[in-house]
């Protein structure tokens, strides 16, 4: 269980008059445990189904003694076992219905340590040339004038990131509108610069000696990646002027 101090930053007295807190509340007391949390990373918590804070007429968040404890578990889970938010999710789930959920495991524990062995680089999941072409129902040549254009990059051993069939296939939906895989460079450099962008970030992680570290490096990027995706896909939204589902 999450422990509180004892006159921690006013928690106390706003847990006892409403039983609820806000999120600037929260934030205190987290901290005591998780120093660099912050309100958008329990905000991101919040939008991945981690947690369900109530909210007020006025749309603010008010969390529960629950709900920061659940937050609790996620932080340690994520600090000390690495583990992706969807194991995490489940994990808790589960314990929440009385299952008996022992806490998963990534990678195989050395004997008679506590920390994790993890693989030296993360395991991209990879399809055969044929397999993409079956996949997203294009030809030789609609590849080769993507590829020629960077929208996809086979690796050094010619196969692809499993991601290539969801890229092929969106680039051929795209053509059935009239846009073309040359209008979708401008679209092509700016993944780029996010990427870049993340990667910098997490740089100093990946190149760290502590093979744990390197593993957190992996779990912060695919965080980044998810909030830089939502704010792109928002901003576009935006520019645009419409709502989608």
């Amino acid at each position: 269980m999450l422990q509180t101090p004892s006159g921690g930053a006013g928690s106390g007295s706003a847990a006892r008059d409403s039983g609820l807190m806000s999120i600037g509340t929260v934030l205190n007391v987290l901290r005591e445990e998780f120093p660099e949390v912050t309100i958008s990373k329990i905000r991101f918590l919040e939008a991945e189904g981690l947690i369900e804070p109530q909210r007020t007429p006025s749309g603010y968040r008010k969390f529960s003694a629950g709900d920061v404890e659940r937050l609790g578990h996620v932080l340690r889970m994520q600090r000390d076992h690495y583990l992706p938010l969807k194991v995490i999710r489940e994990h808790l789930d589960a314990m929440e219905r009385g299952e008996a959920a022992p806490l998963p495991v990534v990678g195989r524990q050395r004997a008679g340590d506590d920390a994790l062995e993890v693989p030296e680089g993360p395991t991209v999941a990879r399809i055969g040339r044929a397999e993409l072409l079956s996949a997203a129902d294009i030809g030789e040549a609609e590849l080769e004038e993507w590829q020629a254009y960077g929208l996809l990059v086979p690796l050094a051993d010619g196969s692809y990131d499993a991601e290539a069939v969801t890229v092929a296939s969106l680039v051929a939906e795209l053509g059935r509108f009239g846009i073309e895989p040359r209008h979708l460079r401008v679209m092509k450099a700016a993944a780029d610069r996010e990427a870049g962008l993340v990667d910098q970030v997490v740089a100093p992680l990946k190149r760290h000696r502590n093979p744990q570290t390197r593993a957190l490096a992996e779990a912060r990027t695919k965080e980044l990646a998810t909030l830089t995706t939502k704010l792109h896909a928002a901003l576009v939204k935006t520019a645009l002027g419409v709502r989608l589902p």
